[in-house]
């Protein structure tokens, strides 16, 4: 096949997560997004490498045998529910094979395990309690649209007025908020032009509690529309925005007196709603960064507060606009039940006595939901916004066995005292990072639980612990996401034991010249040369620790005084540019403490 050629074929199967296998009439393979099993599609091939080729689905010639449910009127222009036209079994089936299938390729015959049925969400429509919607336009230079994006468009936006994952109250206020700023006039943030004021409506609705908080994200630009300057006024603005740097500029002064007025307007036209659920809060978060995310530089109250409540299996969550919480929480329920079954069978008091990590644990979900049954939980979360919201909601459920700690996996795992005896994972999409996977499996403990929303990463993770004397028990997925292709997957792994031992002596030497070879060990053990400790080895462990850093000629110095080899950094005080103050006894402690955790004294 060559690149830009139009072809038909008929979908035989979709793989994770929605990569469409299509054959043509000639017996060709291209990978077709946003396709479902039995369509016949036309496509243009817009990749062809190493024989392999790839397409933009250009239409759906005729539909799949499967599709018998009703849409949505944005369904096929909206890029969020590819399965929304399949009954819902049908895309439970789906996500059920396409996971069993990664899940036994990565395995092979190295185990058996047992993999139980998919389990669904209670909600199959409305299930959202967060949407973050984007203005622009939905043609160009179109009438400004509130949304989701086109599917397969960067730019496009598809004003979702009948989206039927998202309850009435969503739809009522982007509606509103909608009607509200094209009476106004106000133009939207164009990220090529990096001019506009409004870029993103973030609504969240707490399932359980009803409470409902709104957030409207806006650049810190002149809420007038840049583009109807004069030609010269323009082209001073677009000027300006060059010198910016990596920041949405600045299109002249910002009037606050307006923007003020402008606001409150907004406010108000929501306060006049009548919604099902509790306007707790109305908020103003500015946000001038380039890329095209909801980002926090700042937010005021224009109603009411910034935090609502939810409610998860028992426990309360305070919940702010940019925590991260499960956008599906009754699924949520589903989930952390599974895992729960998971750790402790049959057995409720197995972890009575054991510590447990929680790994990428978030706002602290998992750990608060086993905190009751267990000793201790550590959480180790790399967000440190999600951290202080995991011991807020920890001493909410007045939990105080809990413990969560701000940083990366991977260097936080080196400052923890108490080992775990449990091992929960939870990571982001991408998965655990192999220096990260290598010291989890260090721990050896006999159980671990492995929570995944994206099953090609488990499928590779899996294959590493598989390799490091782990096996999988069970495997069962949990559709957090109905009508999209996404699903959560949730393992039950533990370490392989061996059947039985058998105890060799083995001794070097004849009569009484014989050596055991325990003892030749420990000799080749005390020759052996320590490994090099760095500078930059007992910054990391300093600043993991105690949360502050020290420089190098801090370091020098109590090394000096210590009477050590200063290796590396010999000078380092002496060779100082300008004056320097002699370490706190706060620091220098702190490097002694690195210092002795090193070895070093």
């Amino acid at each position: 096949m060559k690149k830009g050629q139009i072809a038909e074929g008929n979908v035989t199967t979709v793989e994770f997560p929605n990569k469409g296998i299509v054959m043509t009439d000639e017996g060709e393979r291209v990978i077709v997004k946003n396709t479902i099993p039995g369509q016949r599609v036309s496509f243009a091939v817009n990749k062809v490498r190493k024989g392999k080729a790839e397409g933009r689905l250009l239409e759906t010639v005729k539909k799949s045998p499967r599709e018998t449910a009703d849409t949505c009127r944005h369904f096929g222009q909206c890029g969020g529910c590819t399965y929304q036209s399949l009954p819902y079994e049908e895309q439970l089936k789906i996500k059920e094979t396409q996971v069993r299938g990664m899940i036994e390729q990565a395995i092979g015959d190295a185990c058996a395990y047992e993999f139980l049925p998919i389990r669904h969400s209670p909600r199959v429509l409305a299930y959202r309690n967060k949407m973050e919607f984007s203005f622009g336009d939905e043609y160009k230079d179109g009438p400004l649209a509130l949304g989701m994006h086109k599917r397969g468009s960067f730019y496009d936006i598809v004003t979702v007025e009948d989206c039927r994952i998202v309850d009435g109250d969503f739809r009522a206020i982007l509606m509103a908020t909608l009607a509200y700023f094209r009476e106004q006039e106000i133009s939207f943030y164009h990220r090529l032009r990096h001019t506009g004021y409004l870029r993103h409506l973030l609504v969240r609705k707490a399932v359980k509690t009803g409470e409902i908080l709104v957030d409207l994200i806006t650049t810190t630009q002149d809420w007038r529309n840049v583009q109807e300057q004069e030609p010269d006024e323009r082209a001073k603005i677009e000027a300006a925005l060059l010198e910016k740097q990596g920041r949405c500029p600045h299109a002249g002064t910002v009037n606050e007196k307006k923007e003020k007025q402008l606001l409150a307007g907004w406010k108000d036209v929501l306060l006049a709603l009548s919604l099902e659920g509790t306007l707790k809060g109305v908020l103003h978060t500015k946000n001038d960064s380039v890329a095209d995310v909801v980002k926090n530089e700042g937010t005021e109250v224009l109603f009411g507060q910034d935090y609502f409540y939810e409610e998860l299996l028992g426990l309360r969550f305070q919940i702010s606009p940019f925590s991260f919480f499960q956008t599906n929480s009754l699924g949520a329920e589903v989930l952390y039940s599974t895992a729960r079954e998971f750790i402790l069978g049959d057995n409720p008091d197995m972890l009575a006595d054991k510590t447990v990590y929680d790994l990428y644990s978030g706002t602290g979900t998992i750990a608060q939901m086993l905190a009751p049954v267990c000793k201790k939980v550590v959480g180790v979360e790399i967000i440190e916004e999600a951290v202080e919201a995991a011991k807020e909601n920890a001493a909410l459920n007045h939990l105080d066995n809990c413990e969560f700690l701000a940083g990366d996996v991977l260097k936080v795992l080196d400052t923890i005292e108490e080992r775990p005896d449990y091992i929960v994972l939870d990571p982001p999409r991408d998965g655990i990072h192999p220096k990260a996977l290598e010291k989890i499996i260090n721990y050896g403990v006999d159980h671990m639980i492995y929570i995944s929303c994206k099953p090609t990463s488990l499928a590779r993770d899996l294959e590493v612990l598989l390799a490091r004397g782990y096996v999988v028990d069970k495997v069962q997925c949990v559709d957090m996401f109905p009508n999209t292709v996404h699903v959560e997957t949730v393992v039950l792994l533990s370490h392989k034991k061996a059947d039985s031992y058998i105890h060799i002596d083995v001794e070097f030497g004849e009569g009484e010249g014989k050596i055991p070879v325990d003892s030749i060990a420990k000799r080749a053990e005390a020759y052996k040369p320590k490994e090099k400790v760095t500078y930059k080895m007992i910054k990391e462990y300093i600043e993991a620790k105690y949360g502050f850093k020290v420089h190098t000629a801090y370091i020098a110095e109590v090394k000096r005084d210590l009477g050590l080899p200063m290796y590396d950094a010999p000078n380092a005080v002496e060779e100082l540019k300008q004056p320097r103050k002699h370490p706190t006894p706060e620091k220098v402690e702190a490097i002694k403490d690195a210092l002795r955790y090193f070895a070093v004294i």
